[in-house]
């Protein structure tokens, strides 16, 4: 049976916001059964995003009363009950939502039997066709992390929850048996050890352990039932998603797992397609170019445009005349800090007043039509496109750190390049090296650094490459830079926000590994397996 025919379903584990399965769902083969999620903010724009999919599914202009919610022109619903001003088409597609997009914790018991429960109720099993897709928690295995445990005298990593949170992801796997799955972590997994032993090398053979061979994505590397992981290059799974057309560098552990009654149809030496590399990278100023220009806001003191702008011509005419004395070869640095003190392009507001939405450029055509989908006929304004505040010694540093990068193409480092006076930040280690990439500017001409959940903290490491804005990204620009299309609504306050966008998978290169995964099943003769 031709699989084109189908609808198959998909589970997305540990989904946060929603990129994994925002990527697959692209592809009307694939629809979205069960997503699970224990925070209740990425819950909450993981259960609105499959409200939007099934009004959309639905045609025509159905999906008006999500747009209606985006637009600010309707509530949003707190939990299952639909508006009462809903017809019954809407009302059953937000149940259908709240029955898709599940809270859970996985690993405590009554959350694994709702999900097993739900996952029964789809029809789900080892005889038709269905994929599983998600990343484990990565607080554990990420280099920051682990760093941050070593200074915790009591940490054991035996003792962790976290190291172990993929066994849930791997009890789905052996007990419903997807005929693919796509598991996705952090680079510092391949490193991660417990009592000695390299947890990535555990992981593997207990996926082959389950019926599975393990395929890279970029390479013809790939792991099966006898291999000895000690002799693979971990590395080989490694997606550098800059290479693929993201405009960010982002390096992740990706698994595309094959049930091996698959394998053995596709016949002796047959592997899946790899993605494709881009022609080009795209950089930080194609994606968030076009984003209407703000301000910061200003932490502390009163917070007005006017007293924004003063700030502003004052530390620029200060930093010019400090980088004309340096020896540091500031010149072209102080030129580009004389303009900002003229403030001709000073942007007026920090986006309380939603700015009106337009298509983005056109220079990058297929992320741009991934960008706008059905926003540009729907939604009035950007959404989730507000800036922070900024202590005024911040705001020092950012407009000398974007003035620098914009003059010499790299951003500043450390106390060498921060040596104009009020740039030296209070923290005793600032000399030590350590910290020499605390403020970094996401430079304009190249795709920018990982956008991680850090950006939830602090702007430090986001700062825009724009001096004459003098600020760290907004949420809606980390979602560029993730590829999340513009009509992707995050919910929870602006911290949670940028967490959800921080650990999520881009959207876009989802989509690139979901086409890979549905040309393996549309080549595939039978729709299930009967002797699993």
């Amino acid at each position: 049976m031709s699989t084109t025919l189908l609808q198959i379903p998909i589970v997305d584990l540990f989904a946060g916001p929603g990129g994994l399965g925002e990527g697959f769902s692209s592809l009307p083969t694939f629809h979205i059964a069960v997503s699970a999620e224990m925070e209740h903010s990425a819950h909450a724009t993981l259960r609105l995003r499959a409200f939007y999919r099934n009004l959309k599914r639905l045609g025509g202009n159905a999906v008006a009363p999500y747009f209606l919610l985006c637009n600010g022109k309707s509530d949003i619903p707190k939990d299952a009950t639909p508006l009462p001003e809903w017809d019954e088409q809407t009302r059953n597609a937000w149940l259908e939502a709240c029955n898709e997009a599940l809270m859970l914790t996985l690993g405590e018991a009554n959350s694994n039997l709702r999900l097993d429960q739900t996952i029964r109720e789809k029809g789900i099993n080892s005889k038709t066709p269905w994929v599983l897709i998600g990343g484990p928690p990565c607080q554990a295995y990420s280099l920051v992390g682990r760093a941050r445990n070593k200074g915790n005298v009591n940490y054991k990593a035996e003792e962790d929850p976290r190291h172990f949170l993929y066994k849930e992801y791997l009890r789905i796997i052996d007990k419903y048996k997807p005929q693919i799955f796509v598991m996705e972590n952090v680079k510092g997994i391949l490193s991660s050890k417990v009592n000695g032993s390299k947890i990535f090398q555990s992981i593997l053979k207990d996926l082959v352990s389950c019926g599975y061979s393990i395929f890279s994505l970029v390479t013809d590397t790939s792991f099966v039932q006898g291999d000895d992981p000690k002799n693979i290059d971990a590395r080989d799974f490694i997606v550098r998603a800059e290479h693929y057309g993201i405009p960010q560098a982002r390096h992740r552990v990706i698994l595309l797992g094959i049930r091996d009654d698959l394998c053995r149809e596709k016949g002796p030496g047959w592997r899946p397609n790899v993605l494709k590399p881009a022609f080009a990278p795209i950089s930080v100023r194609q994606v968030i170019g076009d984003l209407p220009s703000l301000r910061s806001k200003i932490s502390k003191g009163e917070d007005s445009a006017d007293r924004w702008a003063d700030l502003l011509t004052k530390h620029a005419r200060e930093l010019a005349e400090e980088a004309r004395k340096e020896k540091n070869n500031l010149e072209d640095v102080a030129d580009i800090l004389d303009i900002a003190a003229i403030a001709t392009r000073l942007p007026r507001d920090y986006g309380m007043q939603r700015k009106q939405y337009r298509n983005p450029q056109k220079c990058f055509s297929e992320l741009a039509q991934w960008y706008t989908g059905l926003a540009s006929k729907h939604l009035d304004f950007f959404m989730n496109h507000e800036t922070r505040g900024h202590m005024e010694s911040d705001l020092r540093r950012y407009l000398f750190a974007a003035a620098f990068a914009q003059a010499k193409g790299i951003s500043p480092k450390g106390h060498k390049d921060f040596s104009l006076e009020g740039l030296t930040p209070a923290h005793k280690n600032w000399k030590s090296g350590k910290f020499a990439d605390r403020f970094r500017v996401q430079l304009e001409d190249q795709p920018s650094t990982t956008i991680t959940s850090h950006i939830a903290k602090d702007g430090h490491y986001f700062i825009h490459y724009d001096p004459y804005q003098c600020r760290s990204l907004t949420v809606r620009e980390a979602a560029r830079l993730q590829t999340f299309p513009d009509d992707y609504f995050f919910q929870g306050n602006r911290t949670q926000q940028f967490h959800q966008v921080g650990n999520a998978v881009p959207p876009f290169l989802a989509y690139n590994i979901a086409k890979i995964v549905l040309s393996i099943l549309e080549d595939t003769p039978k729709s299930g397996h009967e002797n699993i």
